[in-house]
């Protein structure tokens, strides 16, 4: 076991937890009573913001994102907060200029976010760059992404490649995202242990439940190293979701 350091939890119960198993639909109203205890927990940092929760606070709720981010700043003080961001297409589904990119990471910061987690669906971290020199630029801690899948293509030597260009463009640390579900136990252990060998940079894990491996993967990046995993609190967690 190569981990001596204790790993660190990001919990993504205000964000992917409940996109995951309830379509983006906890309201901020439901939030606000588990805030105090949420932030005295000790986590790493809590994922609260963006994916999905800027499409389903106007299109379903019947909220403002940015009112929603402010209101969880004010109560989580201890807590570094944690948003998605889909690169170039900021938290839309389309391509935007690069002013607005860099605006809406500017205004992200300002209303509260610490911890920015970018990434490209395809892995083209020419569509990162300029959401990424905008969080350095405003003093975000940047994470920077490595979509994970299954194909002939996707190996480890594709991800550590990717990981190595994200480390290039100023990453404070690299985060696989398993969005499917589908990273094994060993070929966890051996991603992580790669990704550790050949990068200078705090490696953070995020899987689902889907395939009902998650749990075990986890133990085996841990071995390997990891230095963060994402889990959810068991309401929102297992299923579709994260490991609780």
């Amino acid at each position: 076991m190569n981990n001596r350091k204790p790993v660190k939890i990001v919990d993504t119960v205000l964000r992917d937890g409940h996109q995951s198993l309830a379509a983006t639909r906890m309201r901020l109203p439901d939030m606000i009573p588990m805030l105090e205890q949420l932030d005295n927990v000790g986590y790493h940092a809590l994922e609260v913001w963006g994916g999905a929760t800027f499409d389903s606070c106007l299109r379903f709720l019947n909220e403002n994102p940015w009112d929603r981010l402010r209101v969880l700043k004010m109560y989580l003080r201890k807590t570094p907060l944690m948003m998605l961001l889909r690169g170039q297409n900021v938290l839309g589904y389309n391509h935007y200029a690069d002013d607005v990119v860099e605006e809406f990471v500017k205004r992200s910061v300002c209303n509260g976010i610490d911890i920015i987690r970018i990434f490209d669906a395809l892995n083209d971290i020419r569509n990162l760059e300029v959401a990424m020199k905008a969080a350095k630029k405003e003093g975000a801690h940047v994470q920077g992404a490595v979509v994970y899948t299954i194909s002939p293509l996707h190996n480890t030597a594709h991800y550590l490649a990717v990981a190595k260009g994200l480390q290039e463009l100023g990453a404070d640390s690299i985060c696989i995202k398993d969005m499917a579900g589908l990273l094994a136990p060993y070929d966890a252990y051996e991603l992580i242990s790669a990704l550790k060998e050949h990068l200078a940079l705090p490696i953070d894990l995020h899987t689902h439940y889907t395939s009902g491996m998650g749990s075990m993967s986890y133990l085996k990046a841990i071995e390997a190293g990891v230095d963060i995993i994402d889990c959810a609190l068991s309401p929102f967690g297992l299923g579709t979701s994260q490991p609780a």
